[in-house]
């Protein structure tokens, strides 16, 4: 690997930053506490054209690759719009692969185009309530009939609900116990979501409220069978094409995070003096800022090792799983202590690092656990037995 700088890289990360300039902490504050989504800044950044960053020429996009669209939405975060501005993006740049290697033509002449534009909105309908993480568990489904998808169920935590004209639903096109094996029999459907048979009711959380995290139900909803992404019962193989990826953008949002936590936290540390001298000064404040620097660091190059692998179509399930692991803890880490460094005023809206805190905490959790991360890392590379 070259650890130079890459021209176009520098010169994505200048054009993002010069879009982001224009939404300030007090934005994404005001979208946060009002459950506002930022469509002015999702527009500035459809009209930039990265949104569409990673979507083929061919469709109207950039046809770059994930290194590319990693470095987007971490400038993204780190301009302090956090996982509410990257979480407007997120699925608009990178959820449409599925349909992108597995849709029909018409499927991908229909809608890509409308996705690389910023026209197309596009939740993610996966997890269910009595699945989890087990998503072979799923029980939404979907009876063909007349040359449709009926589809019957309930989902939660499909982001963007509220906002996204187009979901991309797994559902059970055959019964877990008839199939040979257990990821058989689930079809991934590209529905409406904007219809009288979807009931979608956002859930009450602790941040990223900008963007909504809904339960929506399905009561017969009716797909054309055009509308399927690929073959039937293939739906959960083709979600393993994208996992990789999605951990590599979800750790460039927790790295974003991060920078934009020390960042504030520098800040203060300088200018906040008690005792006739700069807390900074201080190595109970110092240290613990040097230790996040260090840790977003060291993630951040198991983030560019990750992309650089796939992007050349090498494995590289050890490095993605390994980098959202370490840039989920080292962006929570980095938050924590630049709401420590701020004392109580760190717990105060007007200085934004708790929203950064809330913000931050979410990726330890989504969109897979860290505990299921080492699951990933004690057996596909330990050789360890299965814990689950």
């Amino acid at each position: 690997m070259d650890f130079g700088p890459v021209e176009d890289q520098e010169l994505i990360r200048e054009g993002v930053r010069k879009v982001c300039s224009a939404f300030p902490d007090e934005y994404w504050a005001a979208c946060d506490a009002e459950h506002r989504f930022p469509r002015e800044f999702y527009r500035a950044m459809a009209g930039g054209g990265w949104v569409g960053i990673a979507i083929p020429e061919r469709w109207g996009g950039g046809g770059r690759g994930i290194n590319e669209a990693s470095i987007v939405l971490e400038e993204v975060a780190a301009s302090g719009a956090c996982m509410n501005g990257a979480s407007s993006l997120h699925l608009s740049i990178f959820g449409m692969h599925p349909v992108v290697l597995h849709g029909s033509d018409a499927m991908r002449d229909r809608y890509l185009p409308r996705v690389a534009s910023g026209d197309l909105h596009v939740a993610f309908g996966v997890t269910e309530p009595d699945a989890g993480t087990d998503t072979t568990g799923i029980t939404t489904r979907a009876v063909l009939r007349d040359g449709h998808y009926i589809v019957t169920g309930r989902k939660v935590w499909t982001s963007k609900a509220l906002e996204a004209e187009k979901v991309l639903l797994l559902v059970r096109t055959a019964p877990r116990d008839e199939c040979r094996r257990r990821t058989d029999g689930m079809t991934l459907l590209l529905a409406d979501l904007q219809r009288p048979e979807v009931d979608i009711r956002p859930i009450p959380k602790l941040g990223r409220n900008a963007v909504a995290s809904c339960e929506v139900r399905y009561d017969e909803l009716p797909v054309p069978v055009e509308d399927r992404v690929g073959e039937e019962g293939r739906g959960f193989h083709y979600l393993l094409d994208g996992l990789n990826a999605e951990r590599i953008l979800v750790a460039s949002e927790a790295l974003g995070t991060g920078r934009a936590a020390l960042r504030r936290a520098v800040g203060y540390a300088n200018e906040r003096v008690v005792f006739d001298r700069p807390i900074g000064k201080n190595q109970g404040i110092a240290f613990p800022l040097a230790d996040a620097h260090a840790r977003l660091r060291a993630a951040e190059l198991m983030i560019r090792k990750a992309a650089w692998l796939l992007d050349r179509k090498e494995p590289c399930g050890e490095e993605a799983n390994t980098a959202k692991y370490l840039a989920a803890e080292a962006g929570f880490a980095a938050a924590d202590a630049a709401l420590q460094t701020h004392g109580g005023m760190g717990y105060a809206r007007e200085y934004h690092v708790e929203r950064y805190w809330r913000e931050a905490r979410l990726l330890k959790i989504a969109p897979i656990s860290q505990e299921m991360i080492l699951n990933y890392l004690a057996e596909h590379v330990l050789g360890l037995p299965r814990s689950y």
